[in-house]
């Protein structure tokens, strides 16, 4: 039997998850209460390792780091970000980066650009303008801002809670395993080609890991059981898709 025509939920559509890492509680407590009441997912870090911690286990759609954490751990983590393979690391290496210096801190700002901030924000700034480089790294890096929970016949994807089911069964995926799932469902009648794929969850260095992105695939069928030669469907020569149905429509409000 085929899966059944998807669907989104989109009750929830307009949420991105945040990463703050601030060592300052005060600026902390203000930018962490205004970015969630203005709809986003915030987590918060007020050291490099908490931050390190956060980016490896929740995939922050984007990221807010104090480049003047002490001993230039800030910088460091915004380098860290950057060299990661995208398959060792758990850490993604294209999440964007908003680093936020000292307002006169002209060298630190060089240097954030050189560890890989996308952009800088010198201190004191507006709230506003905050806001706004946050839109314009989201709009940049091509997110669609939240994505509530896709279903897929008896597969549910939850994207903000990184959950999984079948038929009401939880399915233990690991970091790669539920990135692959999600990019696929997104679009679950198109050939997501091998390139694509490894550029969008492995980064653009990892282009010819292809047998990475295959045992990701195989590994992913297993943990689907007799529905996973049906949901991840291989495309010799081309890449992967997740089902040969309809496209998504919006679920009825």
């Amino acid at each position: 039997m085929s899966p059944q025509v998807p669907t989104r939920d989109m009750t929830n559509r307009d949420r991105s998850t945040l990463l703050l890492v601030e060592e300052d509680d005060a600026t902390r407590v203000f930018l962490a209460d205004n970015l969630t009441a203005d709809g986003f997912d915030v987590l918060v870090a007020d050291s490099a390792r908490d931050g390190l911690r956060l980016l490896e286990s929740k995939f922050p759609d984007v990221a807010l780091i104090d480049a003047g954490l002490p001993q230039a751990s800030g910088l460091e983590l915004l380098a860290l970000v950057r060299e990661a393979d995208g398959v060792a690391s758990r850490v993604n290496p294209q999440v964007p980066l908003l680093a936020l210096v000292p307002h006169d801190g002209e060298l630190d700002r060089v240097r954030a650009l050189e560890r890989g901030a996308d952009d800088v924000l010198t201190r004191p700034f507006s709230y506003r303008e905050l806001r706004l480089r946050i839109d314009a790294l989201l709009r940049r890096s091509g997110h669609r801002a939240g994505g509530g929970r896709l279903r897929v016949g008896d597969l549910e994807i939850d994207t903000a809670a990184r959950a999984v089911h079948l038929s009401g069964r939880p399915l233990d995926l690991s970091a790669k395993e539920f990135a692959l799932l999600r990019v696929l469902a997104a679009d679950p009648t198109r050939v997501h080609t091998k390139s694509e794929l490894l550029r969008s969850i492995w980064g653009a260095r990892t282009v010819g890991a292809t047998r990475t992105l295959d045992s990701h695939a195989c590994r992913l069928r297993r943990k689907l059981g007799a529905d996973g030669g049906r949901y991840v469907v291989n495309v010799w020569g081309v890449g992967y898709r997740l089902v040969d149905v309809p496209a998504p429509v919006p679920l009825a409000a």
